[in-house]
């Protein structure tokens, strides 16, 4: 295949892979890929898992609960148990029934005394007066307490009811013997009754019966020597005896009424099993699971699209933020295209997974374990590979994710304590790998985020209920476990993704400018022309890139490995030609030319034997582009004149094969390594001798097309120049003459 079918083909597939790079199509797939990132992490935190499941069928797997859930109905039959399990309550009424005795032994002495009054008269009076007493006296107590606080309306209804039912008939036999008493049998028998009563009375009643049968042993033991008057005394203690415990119906509704407040909640906590395989699935559990929203023909769509909605802002808010700052359309400091943007998704994917993980085994018991994730590890690989103000907007993302992620409230969606402590831990990476250099740098961003976490999150303690000592102790331990977990993932996920999109970052740039490299070494020792060369081209490359805000530590880098295949043949190339003649000057130009160019592909060859990122290599391969070896072309002509043939040759034939740079930073490498190979065969130059040069030098390669594959401007060119000159000035400095050393002359006495 001829040298233009191989350029063809080349362009080719350049073409395609700039296509791929730069497609609309591509950029639209990517967002959706954001998009359906975002749903996928969301979906499970806020949007139940939902089942087949029919009423009186069996399930085939476990069903786990999503959410903590309260199971009302099973609440309120736990609730009507424990009412069901409380004992009936009494209360005990303090009736003070020897009050009652008083009475009729006082009624007595009155009656008795009065001897107008005839023996029938006084038994009649007393059938009519004993029994309506024991109602009287029962409606006092009612009434007198009717308006207190001590017992309440049912409860003295209640005793009414008891009492007048457990009524005590005093026989007829009684109420004849009552008018033979006199005072002093009387007052003997009173004192005996009063006591009794009030004895027995002291215990409690339900039952006034069970008491009444203790009476006549307690009577026959007393003072009372005559029969009659024992007799008489049982009878009235008897009918005087009443029940004074009862049941309480309010004190007992009370008490179910706290046995129900008591009575805790059916709770299913998030992650129980609800249902189990092979499990019936009874009106019971299928109302468990309806309310758990587990059931799929009753499942509501709505929370999926709020879901699909907010991952897709999500998304636009990310991807207008790139183009706004022209990031996705090559804006002024920067040209990404579809793979950085591929990158930034695997990025996401990769942070978010790890905080999915760490959310997996949160629970509730355990909740400080969520400031363990590593979140800001998305942060530093953005700021470090792509762009800081890029990391910013992204750790904004990630902070509202995580308060999504870590939330164990189910009323709320976000739970911002984690939100804050995200933020503060990804700000802090920010600034912790800002302009790093060494990969040391990472592991004290990861110290840092660390002590800031930690601050972070014992300040949030400080807010709400006290946290116990071990809670916020375990939250500390974690939020500081956090920093190293991130440096840690960092440092081992760099490698991936730099040599996986071909990415330099300023910490493998900085590894490479190392002199210890194998090749800066073999071209230190077997090329110190061409290594001297190549450092002075680095500090004029940097300086121009920085002037124009392309990146200057890939030029200094670039600039040491670009002319590295001149160490296949160094004595080809006049700045290791130390005390020889030039080789050139004795074999054919053709030769020479061949020798020369071959010095592009040679680097290239060996950089990717020592597997030398991409970028690396771009600028030794692009950095001359397809510019012409003038000085062998025209030796050429003159020989082929001299030998009075005809040219069999044209100046295409004398120029390097390419490409042409396709890069700010391959298109100044070759601005500068021109500029100093042409300001070194100076002697003694002038600033209008070196400022005539370089723009001379760029005025040749833009008059040849040299720019046209990459996006400089002619502002940028001019900045360029006039920086080159600025720095050339500096390194190529005149001297001052110094003079002899002159005899000092003796001082005059």
């Amino acid at each position: 295949m001829n040298r233009n079918g191989i350029s063809n083909r080349a362009a080719a597939l350049s073409s395609r892979a700039a296509g791929w790079k730069h497609g609309p199509g591509i950029r639209g797939a990517l967002l959706f890929l954001f998009v359906l990132l975002f749903y996928f992490i969301l979906e499970q935190h806020l949007i139940p898992r939902t089942y087949d499941i029919q009423l009186n069928t069996v399930t085939a797997r476990d069903i786990v609960a999503p959410k903590q859930w309260e199971d009302t109905s099973a609440t309120l039959k736990a609730q009507e148990q424990a009412a069901e399990n409380v004992e009936s309550k009494y209360s005990i009424v303090a009736l003070r029934n020897e009050g009652l005795i008083d009475q009729i032994f006082a009624r007595m002495e009155r009656l008795n005394a009065e001897d107008q009054v005839t023996f029938q008269n006084k038994v009649d009076i007393y059938r009519r007066e004993i029994p309506d007493r024991y109602d009287a006296f029962v409606d006092n107590f009612i009434r007198n307490n009717a308006g207190a606080d001590t017992y309440n309306p049912t409860l003295l209804q209640e005793m009414a009811v008891r009492v007048k039912e457990q009524a005590y008939q005093i026989t007829e036999e009684t109420y004849y013997k009552l008018p033979l008493l006199n005072a002093n049998q009387i007052a003997e028998m009173r004192a005996v009754a009063y006591e009794v009563v009030r004895k027995l009375m002291a215990e409690q009643l339900p039952d006034a019966e069970t008491a009444r049968t203790k009476v006549a042993e307690l009577v026959n033991t007393s003072a009372l020597s005559e029969r009659t008057t024992r007799e008489i005394v049982a009878e009235l203690a008897r009918y005087a005896i009443m029940p004074n415990r009862f049941y309480d119906k309010v004190a007992t509704e009370e008490a179910k009424v706290k046995a129900k407040a008591d009575t805790p909640p059916v709770v299913i906590k998030e992650g129980d099993v609800v249902a189990r395989s092979g499990q019936l699935i009874t009106p019971e559990l299928y109302e468990r699971l309806d309310g758990l929203g587990l059931l799929q023909d009753k499942k509501n769509y709505w929370p999926n699209l709020g879901l699909l909605t907010i991952s897709l802002l999500a998304a636009l808010a990310l991807y207008g933020y790139l183009a706004q700052w022209g990031i996705m359309n090559g804006g002024p400091n920067r040209s990404y295209h579809n793979a950085q943007l591929l990158m930034l998704w695997l990025i996401f994917a990769v942070n978010l997974l790890t905080m999915t993980v760490i959310a997996m085994i949160q629970t509730d018991d355990i909740f400080y374990i969520g400031f363990l994730a590593p979140a800001a590890m998305g942060t530093i690989l953005i700021a470090l590979l792509l762009d800081t103000h890029l990391a910013m907007v992204s750790s904004f993302l990630f902070a509202v994710f995580g308060s999504v992620m870590f939330n164990q409230d189910n009323d709320r969606i976000f739970d911002f304590n984690y939100g804050f402590v995200i933020a503060v831990v990804s700000f802090t990476a920010i600034f912790a790998v800002h302009r790093a250099s060494q990969r040391s740098t990472l592991l004290k961003a990861g110290i840092m985020v660390s002590l800031f976490g930690t601050v972070a999150v014992l300040a949030l303690l400080t807010f709400g209920e006290p946290s116990a000592r071990t809670e916020i102790l375990l939250a500390a331990g974690f939020a500081f476990a956090s920093g190293l977990l991130t440096a840690i993932l960092v440092i081992g996920l760099m490698p991936f993704f730099e040599i996986t999109f071909g990415i330099l970052s300023a910490l493998k740039l900085v590894e490479l400018s190392n002199p210890n490299h194998p090749l800066l070494r073999k071209l230190l020792t077997e090329t110190p022309g061409t290594y001297h060369h190549s450092v002075m081209v680095g500090n004029l490359s940097e300086a121009a890139a920085e002037a124009i805000g392309a990146n200057g530590l890939l030029c200094r880098v670039g600039s040491f490995y670009h002319d590295i295949g001149k160490t296949k043949r160094p004595s080809y190339f006049i700045e290791n030609q130390t005390a020889i003649e030039n080789p050139h000057d004795s074999i054919d130009p053709k030769l020479s030319k061949s020798i020369i160019i071959a010095h592009a592909r040679d680097g290239v060859d060996m950089l990717k034997a020592h597997n030398i990122p991409k970028p690396l290599r771009d600028i030794a391969e692009q950095h001359h582009g397809t510019t012409s070896l003038k000085y062998f072309y025209h030796k050429a002509l003159k020989e082929a004149e001299a030998e009075g043939a005809e040219p069999d040759f044209t100046e295409d034939d004398f120029r390097y094969p390419g490409p042409k740079a396709q890069s700010k930073e391959a298109a100044i490498v070759g601005i500068a390594d021109c500029v100093e190979a042409a300001v070194r065969s100076l002697r003694n130059p002038t600033m209008e001798q070196i400022e005539n040069m370089i723009h001379k030098i760029i005025k040749n390669r833009l008059d040849d097309n040299q720019f046209n594959e990459c996006d400089l401007t002619m502002k940028e060119l001019d900045r360029v120049a006039q920086t080159l000159k600025e720095t050339v000035a500096g390194i190529f400095h005149s001297r001052i003459e110094y003079p002899e050393d002159v005899k000092p002359k003796e001082r005059l006495g």
